[in-house]
C-alpha cells in the first residue's frame, strides 16, 4: 500500500474543520515531517491565522509515533482535545487505516482525589480532623462550593478541575485535590482502582497524541522521574512561553505561614524533641522575616543563614522521624502521614537549596499587604536545563506567531539554550528556524502609530498628555478599544479617568471574570476593555469590536525586578548587552503578543497605537519595531484620527 501524502492528508484536515489551506500551513507541515524523518529540531513562527494546529498534528499523525503536544494555554489545550484532534483523526482514518489515539494529561493537582473526598483532608491540629463538608457553613461561599463538588464528583467522567463549571476558587479546589507528593499511590489508596489521575495517565499511556501544558513539561524535565510516557516527538506550541513556564516551576518559595502548617502537621506525628526542634525553627524564621525588606538577596543575611540552616536540619530529623513511626491512634495515618512529608519536605528543599548557594540561582524578599514576606528562589537561567532535557532523544519543533525577536530566531533560541542557527558540533542540538509568514496583509490591514509627541514616562505620576490622547482615539475610533496597560495600577487610572470623561462603557480587567469581561466586550463596538498582563496574549476577538489597540508604553521588565535585573547583569559580566538580551526581548515578546490582538480575522482593519515615543526615538526602537507585524506605520496623529474615523464609519455602514 502506498503511503499517503502529506498534501493529500493537510487536504482532508483542512476541509474536515471547514478552514481553508494556506501557504504558510503547507510549508509548516513540511518543515514539521523533515523535522520528524531526520530526528532534527524546529523553530517555526507562524502569524495568527496560518493554522498552525493542523500545520503541526497532520504530519505527527502521520508519522505514527507517540508525539506530546505541550501549550501554555487551557484555551488551546480544549481546542486541540475537542476539535481539531476529533476532527483530524475522523479525517485522516480512511487514508491512514487506522484511527490514532489521543488524551490529555495534567499535573495530579488538577484532578478530583477521591481519597480526600471522601475521607477529608487532614486539618492542622487545632482543628481537629474533621469533614470539611460538614466544617464549611453550607451558606458560605465555601460551602457552597464545596457542596456542588461532591454532586459534581459523582457526574463527572474525568474529574479535571477545567471541566467543573462555573469553577471554584483555589481553596476550595484545594480541599479535594492533593499534590503528586501528597499522594498515597494507587496500590496504597482505597481509591486507586476509580482513581482520576492515574486514570488520565494509562489513557496517555495508550495514547498515540497526548497534549498537556508547560507545566507537567517542566516537571518532567526538571525532577527526573517521568510524569509523561515515553514519545519520540515534542511538539511545543505557544512556544514564546516555555521559557517562564519552567522557570514558575523551577522557582522555590518559604513563608512563615507555609513552615507553621508544616509544623503542625508533622508534631503529631514525631517525638517531642524532633517536634519542638522544628517548631524553634519556625520561629527563628518568623522573627527573621518580619524585618524582611523587598529586593535581592546577593549575599544571604547571617540571621536569615542560621534560621535556613536550622530549618533545613530540623526538618531533615523531622523527615526521618515521620518514616520511622506508626501511630494507629492517628486516624486516616497514611494520608495524614504523606501530606506532613510533603510539607515538611518542600521546606527542607527550599532551606536546602538556598543555603548550598548556587551561583546559579537567584534569592530574594517579597513582601505583600495581606500575605506579609515570602522568600524565593529561582534559577538564573533555564537555557542549560532545557538544552539538556529537552532536546535530547527526540525531535523537538517550537512554534508560535511570536518566535523572531528584531528579525532573527537567536534571541529565543539562547533563552532554550541553543546555539546561533547553523552553528555545528558536538552536543550542540541542530535547529532551523522558519517564518511561515500570516495569510494577513498587514500593511493594508492595520497601521502602528507612534505617538511620538508625548512626554515620555516616568515611573510614577499620571501622565495628563497620554490620558488627553488616550481619549481622543478611543472617540476617533467610536470606542471598539481594547487597553493594554503595564500595570494594573495604570488600567485602574485610565478606567477612573476615562469613564468621567467619555460616554463608552468601560469594562476594567478584575472586575468581573476575563470570560465575561471578554464577552461583553465582543458583544458592543462602543464598550472598551481595560487590563494588564492576560490581556496581552488572552483575546481573540475577530471583527469591528476591536478595531483600536493601545498599549500605554514600552513594557520592560520594572528596574527592581529580582530575577530579571540578575539576569541582565549576568549577561553583561559575559561581556553582552544585558539590556537588549533581557529587558528588550521580553518587551519585544509582550508587544508583539499585544498587537496580535488587533487583526484575527482576513476582514480585520484597525490600529495598534503605542503612547511611548520611545518607540519611535530610541536605538531599540527599530528592535522592537521589527517584532511586531508589518503594519503601515506613522507618528502623525492626525492621519491616524481620520484612519480610525474612516474604519468606524464603515463599521457603521455594515451594520455593526
Amino acid at each position: 500500500m502506498t503511503k499517503p501524502s502529506l498534501p493529500d492528508l493537510l487536504h482532508a484536515a483542512v476541509s474536515a474543520v471547514g478552514g481553508t489551506e494556506r501557504p504558510g500551513q503547507v510549508a509548516m507541515a513540511e518543515a514539521v515531517a523533515e523535522a520528524i524523518d531526520d530526528n532534527s529540531h524546529r523553530l517555526i513562527q507562524a502569524g495568527t491565522g496560518t493554522g498552525k494546529s493542523l500545520g503541526y498534528l497532520v504530519p505527527a499523525l502521520a508519522h505514527g509515533e507517540r508525539v506530546v503536544v505541550a501549550t501554555a494555554t487551557l484555551a488551546l489545550q480544549r481546542q486541540l482535545v475537542e476539535r481539531d484532534l476529533p476532527r483530524t483523526v475522523e479525517a485522516l482514518h480512511p487514508q491512514l487505516r487506522r484511527r490514532p489515539q489521543f488524551a490529555m494529561l495534567k499535573g495530579r493537582s488538577n484532578y478530583l482525589c477521591l481519597h480526600r473526598l471522601h475521607e477529608g483532608a487532614p486539618q492542622d491540629e487545632e482543628d481537629g480532623l474533621f469533614d470539611q463538608f460538614e466544617a464549611a457553613a453550607p451558606t458560605s461561599k465555601l460551602g457552597q462550593d464545596l457542596l456542588r463538588m461532591r454532586d459534581w464528583a459523582d457526574e463527572t467522567e474525568t474529574g479535571d478541575r477545567d471541566d467543573l463549571t462555573p469553577g471554584v476558587s483555589d481553596k476550595a479546589w484545594s480541599q479535594i485535590s492533593v499534590s503528586s507528593r501528597e499522594c498515597l499511590g494507587a496500590t496504597k489508596c482505597a481509591y486507586g482502582a476509580e482513581c482520576f489521575a492515574e486514570a488520565a495517565r494509562e489513557r496517555a499511556k495508550l495514547a498515540d497524541v497526548v497534549v498537556t501544558n508547560h507545566a507537567l513539561l517542566a516537571i518532567d524535565a526538571i525532577e527526573g522521574a517521568p510524569v509523561l510516557p515515553q514519545h519520540e516527538v515534542l511538539i511545543v506550541d505557544e512556544a514564546h512561553e516555555l521559557v517562564s513556564r519552567v522557570t514558575g516551576v523551577a522557582t522555590g518559595e518559604l513563608t512563615p505561614g507555609q513552615v507553621n502548617r508544616a509544623v503542625k502537621r508533622a508534631s503529631k506525628l514525631v517525638d517531642e524533641k524532633t517536634a519542638d526542634s522544628l517548631q524553634t525553627a519556625s520561629e527563628t524564621f518568623e522573627r527573621v522575616m518580619e524585618l524582611a525588606l523587598p529586593g535581592r538577596l546577593e549575599q544571604i543575611p547571617e540571621d536569615l543563614g542560621y534560621a535556613l540552616m536550622s530549618l533545613r536540619d530540623a526538618s531533615r530529623n523531622v523527615i526521618s522521624a515521620i518514616g520511622a513511626t506508626r501511630d494507629k491512634s492517628v486516624q486516616d495515618e497514611d494520608a495524614v502521614r504523606k501530606q506532613a512529608l510533603a510539607a515538611v519536605e518542600s521546606i527542607h528543599g527550599v532551606a536546602e537549596r538556598i543555603t548550598n548557594g548556587s551561583e546559579y540561582d537567584v534569592v530574594w524578599y517579597e513582601r505583600h499587604d495581606r500575605f506579609g514576606a515570602t522568600l524565593r528562589v529561582a534559577p538564573l537561567s533555564v537555557s542549560g536545563l532545557l538544552r539538556e532535557k529537552l532536546f535530547e532523544d527526540r525531535s523537538v519543533v517550537l512554534t508560535s506567531a511570536t518566535l523572531k525577536l528584531g528579525g532573527d530566531f537567536n534571541g529565543v533560541a539562547a533563552s532554550l539554550g541553543l546555539s546561533p542557527e547553523g552553528v555545528e558540533g558536538d552536543d550542540v542540538p541542530v535547529w532551523r528556524g522558519l517564518d511561515v509568514g500570516s495569510p494577513f496583509d498587514y500593511p493594508k490591514q492595520g497601521i502602528l502609530y507612534v505617538a511620538k509627541h508625548l512626554a515620555t514616562p516616568g515611573r510614577e505620576g499620571t501622565r495628563g498628555d497620554m490620558m488627553d490622547e488616550l481619549a481622543e482615539l478611543i472617540e476617533a475610533a467610536g470606542g471598539r478599544t481594547l487597553g493594554l496597560f503595564s500595570s494594573m495600577r495604570g488600567a485602574k487610572a485610565a478606567a477612573e479617568e476615562l469613564r468621567g470623561r467619555l460616554d463608552n462603557p468601560i469594562l476594567l480587567q478584575g472586575e468581573e471574570t476575563l470570560g465575561e469581561l471578554i464577552k461583553s466586550f465582543a458583544a458592543d463596538p462602543k464598550t472598551c476593555l481595560f487590563g494588564t498582563l492576560s490581556l496581552w496574549q488572552g483575546v481573540d476577538v475577530p471583527g469591528p469590536s476591536c478595531q483600536l489597540v493601545i498599549m500605554d508604553r514600552i513594557p520592560f521588565p520594572r528596574p527592581d525586578d529580582p530575577l530579571m535585573s540578575a539576569r541582565q547583569k549576568s549577561v553583561e559580566e559575559h561581556g553582552g548587552n544585558g539590556f537588549m538580551a533581557v529587558a528588550a526581548t521580553h518587551a519585544a515578546l509582550l508587544m508583539a503578543q499585544g498587537a496580535g490582538r488587533l487583526v484575527r480575522a482576513s476582514g480585520d482593519r484597525g490600529v495598534v497605537a503605542v503612547l511611548d515615543p520611545r518607540l519611535a526615538t530610541a536605538r531599540y526602537g527599530s528592535f522592537l519595531r521589527a517584532t511586531l507585524p508589518d503594519f503601515w506605520y506613522t507618528t502623525d496623529r492626525n492621519q491616524v484620527r481620520r484612519s480610525l474615523a474612516a474604519i468606524d464609519a464603515a463599521a457603521h455602514a455594515d451594520g455593526k
